[in-house]
């Protein structure tokens, strides 16, 4: 068997002519049928038996933000289901250059793959060239790298996915209205995380001839959200619906309307967060909604990392191996199926 390592060049270039050719894209929750019960080493078969040791270094972020600090501990709870994972840990940080040097402590210990969640995909898409250049293949999560050579495989969720999602739950409740007044509470305006959610929201919005009419940028934060919202409410005296991109601010942001005295519009959020989904369940607020962006995806990092040191596949494809891109799925979350996702939801 062929280590990483040794076809660390071989996997760079055929990722370069996948991406060339259109690569692959997958809409999907985690990766072959490795199922979410931890495996035994005399009861599993093909990819949950043990295999050789896969040495796997993950950095991540700073443990700042609900669904930060669940993308960290799901991609380390993962990893201790197998006994032929070791993983390396760096400290979470929000510093592009320490999270540099941490890649570079990855590559001089020769690490065999490395799972990265970039705070900022450009500035560390040299050094993940450097690794992948060096024969040990990057796992890029979330936040993508500016360059297809600095990756093997990247994890994303459906950030403009959401906001189509959002959108077309919107129309489905209020699009019968012609002059429904629709409302939006962006993340970070310079992210193009939130970018995307914008115009996935007001595509999904112009099919039902409906569009956004007041907008405000938040910062992801409580206390952003809650200033956001009261300016916004303050400049829009009547909204039929509102759609909040992130839940961790949406404490904020329902607080912001508690504060106003405000209950004439549906609200839809963003993330799925356990706090969102129980105000849901309960019914008395007016979140309705939530669309889920899987904090999983480093989990599923850690896992797509595994198989490529261990030369295997997603034993549901036909390909033997591992896809250069998987987006996962942004579902949305309502009162009929919130005791389905509730139990695997972050806590803000």
């Amino acid at each position: 068997m062929q280590t990483a390592r040794a076809t660390g060049r071989k996997q760079l270039l055929k990722t370069a002519a996948l991406i060339a050719a259109g690569g692959l894209v997958l809409t999907a929750c985690s990766p072959g049928d490795e199922s979410n019960s931890e495996p035994t080493n005399n009861s599993v078969e093909g990819n949950q038996a043990e295999g050789e040791t896969a040495v796997i270094g993950f950095s991540g972020p700073a443990q700042d933000h609900g669904w930060l600090g669940a993308i960290n501990s799901a991609a380390l709870a993962e990893a201790e289901k197998y006994p032929d994972i070791e993983l390396r840990v760096a400290e979470g940080t929000n510093d592009a250059n320490l999270q540099i040097s941490q890649v570079e402590q990855f590559i001089n210990d020769q690490v065999d793959a490395i799972v990265l969640l970039p705070t900022d995909g450009a500035a560390l898409t040299e050094v993940a060239t450097r690794a992948m250049e060096a024969g040990i293949p990057v796992v890029n999560v979330d936040r993508e790298f500016s360059s297809p050579f600095a990756a093997r495989t990247t994890v994303l969720g459906d950030n403009y996915g959401m906001g189509v999602s959002a959108g077309t739950y919107i129309c489905e409740q209020v699009g019968d209205q012609p002059d429904a007044v629709v409302a939006e509470i962006a993340g970070v305006d310079s992210l193009p995380l939130t970018q995307d959610r914008s115009q996935g929201f007001e595509d999904a919005l112009e099919g039902c001839g409906l569009e956004v009419s007041n907008r405000v940028a938040a910062d992801f934060t409580v206390q952003g959200g809650e200033a956001a919202t009261s300016q916004l409410l303050s400049a829009a005296p009547e909204i039929d619906a509102l759609w909040n991109h992130d839940d961790d601010q949406g404490i904020g942001v329902l607080a912001a309307i508690d504060a106003a005295g405000r209950d004439e519009f549906i609200m839809v959020g963003g993330a799925g967060s356990a706090n969102a989904m129980r105000e849901i369940q309960s019914g008395e607020g007016v979140l309705q909604a939530t669309i889920i962006y899987p904090h999983t995806q480093a989990a599923d990092g850690i896992r797509l990392a595994r198989l490529l040191v261990q030369d295997k596949a997603m034993s549901d494809l036909v390909e033997i191996e591992v896809p250069n891109r998987v987006v996962l799925n942004a579902p949305v979350v309502t009162s009929e199926n919130v005791e389905e996702y509730l139990p695997t939801a972050f806590e803000s």
